[in-house]
């Protein structure tokens, strides 16, 4: 059976939802596991209904506009948070081990190659957990000029345990997954966690050609999906 891995975004210490990445249009998220958007009670709910970790992006940090960190940490004691803090570099990644269990390096903030090639060095693969964020089918970065295939030979060569790839277009539409963009990266689906506008035929879909791992916010929470069926 397909893992689904729980979503939440934050922003100004609670739990936010929106679509297609516009951050800016951001509302509180209404949640079948709690009745609020605060993150403890969230991630309160979710573990009792059989989540064993979730996935945190930190809106305001990967912003630049202030941070939830304290909220991270207080919700890592009850699940093991994979957080995405818009890690730029190992200085910044080093400091959220401090955190989560899990630390992303998404491509959108990371600010080069060799800071990545660093952290592999340093830190255990267990911790690290690499995001390619992609828009229209093309690689998404601030600072990287690469194209998807690229970065796919850099990843074989580091060789992370867990790669999720992001569809920024599809964040909060439930319009299924990128069918040309899991195709793309076929040869390496045993690492692949797939996120962005996930649906319930999709996660059917995706757990018959071997997926193992999907991250799943929208159709999560509003209980259209279930966490353990």
């Amino acid at each position: 059976m397909i893992k689904k891995i729980p979503v939440i975004d934050l922003k100004q210490h609670q739990a936010v939802s929106g679509k297609s990445g516009m951050r800016d249009t951001y509302q509180p998220l209404r949640t079948v596991f709690a009745p609020s958007a605060n993150p403890v009670e969230i991630a309160q709910g979710l573990k009792l209904n059989g989540a064993d970790e979730m996935y945190i992006a930190d809106l305001d940090l990967i912003e630049s506009e202030g941070h939830n960190v304290s909220d991270i940490k207080m919700v890592n004691t009850i699940l093991p948070v994979m957080f995405d803090g818009g890690v730029k570099n190992c200085e910044s990644f080093e400091f959220f081990l401090d955190y989560a269990y899990k630390i992303i390096i998404p491509t959108e903030t990371l600010e080069s190659i060799d800071e990545m090639e660093k952290i592999f060095e340093k830190y255990p693969k267990e911790r690290i957990v690499v995001s390619i964020d992609v828009k229209d089918n093309e690689l998404f970065s601030k600072n990287l000029d690469l194209t998807l295939d690229e970065f796919k030979k850099i990843l074989k060569r580091l060789d992370p345990n867990e790669i999720i790839i992001l569809d920024i277009t599809g964040v909060g539409t439930e319009k299924g997954y990128n069918k040309e963009l899991l195709n793309k990266f076929e040869d390496m689906k045993d690492k692949l966690i797939i996120a962005g506008g996930l649906n319930k035929e999709s996660l059917g879909e995706l757990d018959s050609q071997g997926i193992k791992k999907v991250l799943i916010g929208t159709s999560l929470h509003s209980g259209e999906v279930n966490l353990l069926d």
